[in-house]
């Protein structure tokens, strides 16, 4: 629990092993998280990510099932079905119709899955499926967090060598395609770093919850500006706030889960961005003397 000195606590927190690897492996979490959720945003593919992390759960439970690291279940099923969702698209972003059948029929192996693993190996490692499913990530040990560091690392260079073209297509796949940009090759392959980001993110957040840091922080940057570049900028910086708050908060009140304070300053940042985007609207006025801004409506007849 952080000190009554705010200067004190701080120093306290950091020095505590467990926290300095959630912060390692969270900050490059949320970074990666924040950067690849602006084109999720933009894409219009947050049921996609959805998907996907229900993808995660299932694939960590085969895993577990198989008596493997959870690890590698996660990254081989959300890479592989993110593939094959941008393969059975067939467009430059992917059609509810596809993404709802492979929901659908991943839920059905997370439910088998589940049962081989509760039947025959939960006795192992009985924290294990929670752990799937809400995160750990002040569990994670300081090897695990080197490793997660260096996958995001990774992962934001591989979409950052894309992000121009990726740019392009997204705002006009017609255009782009006509101007030689390759819209079907980057669609399966943006989806195949969202799938690698869902397995990275499901260590920290969880699979239940981790579409929050995804869209959130993204949705708030959009709202904030217009501009592409700072938006994407924006939505990293968010995401990563919201990840150093939600820890200090969870280490200063343990009652609080570290996954349900993430989320909920997440949430918050997106409240905020909305709410200030409504305020500066054309159609609201703020109104003198500290009154509350109203609409702005035609002169009276």
């Amino acid at each position: 629990m952080l000190a009554s000195d705010p200067v004190t606590g701080l120093a306290s927190m950091l020095s505590q092993p467990f926290v300095r690897n959630a912060l390692l492996a969270g900050t490059a979490i949320a970074a990666l998280s924040g950067l690849v959720g602006y084109f999720v945003v933009l894409r219009g593919q947050v049921f996609a990510g959805d998907a996907l992390s229900h993808v995660a759960y299932a694939g960590a439970l085969a895993a577990l099932a198989a008596g493997l690291d959870l690890r590698l279940g996660l990254f081989a099923a959300t890479i592989g079905v993110g593939l094959l969702l941008g393969s059975l698209g067939g467009r430059a972003v992917t059609d509810d119709v596809v993404i709802g059948t492979v929901f659908a029929w991943v839920l059905g192996l997370g439910v088998l899955f589940l049962a081989l693993y509760t039947t025959h190996s939960s006795a192992s490692n009985g924290t294990a499926n929670v752990n799937v499913l809400f995160g750990s990530i002040f569990g994670i040990t300081a090897a695990a967090a080197r490793t997660a560091a260096w996958i995001a690392a990774g992962l934001i260079a591989a979409l950052l060598l894309i992000a121009r073209p990726l740019l392009f297509a997204s705002v006009d796949p017609a255009v782009a395609a006509a101007r030689g940009v390759p819209v079907r090759l980057l669609g399966p392959l943006f989806l195949a770093i969202l799938g690698a980001t869902v397995g990275e993110a499901s260590q920290a957040v969880g699979a239940l919850l981790l579409l929050g840091l995804l869209a959130a922080p993204a949705a708030a940057a959009q709202r904030l500006t217009p501009d592409p570049w700072r938006a994407l900028g924006l939505a990293a910086a968010l995401a990563v706030l919201a990840m150093w708050a939600g820890l200090c908060l969870s280490y200063a009140a343990p009652v609080l889960p570290p996954s349900f304070a993430i989320i909920a300053f997440a949430a918050a940042e997106f409240a905020l961005a909305a709410g200030y985007r409504r305020l500066r609207a054309p159609g609201w006025l703020a109104a003198p003397s500290g009154n509350r801004a109203r609409p702005v409506h035609g002169p009276p007849s």
